[in-house]
């Protein structure tokens, strides 16, 4: 029989304008806060994308390898419980994980599509490729959009599953995540389904080590924000006079990084038309990283009109994943 022709398809709801009107919003509204604050979501150009996939690999940072022995050990039971030939990821990055997935519903005969959902148009292309020629007729429908703005957007064909992993959901707070997680559910027909990734409230040393790991990679993941804003709003932070901090907040249940300025400064930032002073020991967060217990997770997921079906863990129960339906 012969092999059908892959195909890929690319939709973009972002362009720069859209970008950058969001990162001078993110920056004014950060920097005017009191405390000062910054989201995550721009560590990630090219060189935060490379130090995150080193911090994924260093000995203290365990999520990862944790998500992935479990999907290595229970991807299939997913596959089958989920039904899905379509499978949507949320911040897919470069799909390393999506394999797993993609190769279960593949050996269940399902599979069908794939719509990986990122903002960067160049890793989305590089992975839409990758898995075209690994799966020989996939449907590739990447979609370049932020998840926090446009899940009404996405592509609503085939049996979906939708995977948000490696513990993503964390970087929300309570308020967001459930604006995050109703918004989702309103986008979901019967018989699709939700996997989600998230980490697990553990001993606060291993907690704080992995976001303060020894070889300072976090660190340097951590003020490459400020290399972000100063090259795209002609800003003169000197990231150097800034000390990464991790340290977990016991009330939260979330771990905090911040940025710590080591001496009084004033920041322009062109861009903006704005300068903005830092007193010495002055501290900026610029992620949180929710950590949860499974029975908040599960009251979360129904409280957004989602029915967990199926609870997955790591042997060491750091790490979880959760199958809900609609």
């Amino acid at each position: 029989m012969p092999v059908s022709q892959s195909a890929i398809r690319l939709t973009s709801h972002l362009d720069h304008d859209y970008l950058r009107q969001a990162l001078e919003h993110d920056v004014r509204s950060g920097l005017a806060s009191t405390p000062k604050s910054l989201p995550p979501k721009w560590f990630y150009d090219a060189v935060g994308s490379e130090l995150f996939s080193q911090i994924t690999r260093l000995p203290e940072y365990y999520p990862t390898r944790r998500e992935l022995a479990i999907l290595r050990e229970h991807a299939g039971d997913i596959a089958g419980r989920s039904g899905a030939d379509t499978l949507v990821e949320l911040g897919s990055g470069t799909s390393e994980k999506t394999v797993l997935l993609l190769d279960a519903l593949a050996g269940a005969g399902t599979l069908r599509a794939y719509t990986p959902v990122d903002v960067d148009a160049v890793t989305l292309g590089d992975a839409a490729r990758r898995l075209t020629a690994r799966y020989p007729g996939l449907d590739v429908h990447a979609v370049c959009a932020d998840f926090e703005r446009h899940l009404a957007l996405l592509p609503r064909e085939g049996r979906r599953m939708v995977a948000f992993l490696g513990g993503t959901i964390g970087n929300l707070d309570p308020a967001a995540r459930e604006v995050f997680l109703k918004e989702l559910r309103a986008t979901l027909g019967p018989g699709d389904s939700f996997l989600l990734g998230a980490d697990l409230v553990k001993d606060t040393g291993r907690l704080v080590a992995a976001y303060d790991d020894a070889a300072g990679v976090t660190a340097a993941f951590n003020r490459n924000v400020l290399y972000v804003i100063n090259r795209e709003l002609n800003a003169d932070f000197d990231p150097d006079s800034f000390e990464h901090v991790a340290l977990y907040d016991l009330r939260q249940n979330w771990i905090e990084m911040r940025l710590r300025a080591t001496r009084a400064m004033r920041v322009r930032i062109g861009g903006l038309d704005l300068s903005v002073s830092f007193t010495a020991g002055e501290e900026m967060r610029t992620e949180i990283s929710a950590k949860f217990h499974p029975e908040g997770l599960h009251r979360e997921l129904v409280a957004a009109g989602f029915t967990p079906t199926r609870h997955y863990t790591d042997p060491t129960g750091d790490f979880s994943l959760i199958l809900s339906h609609t």
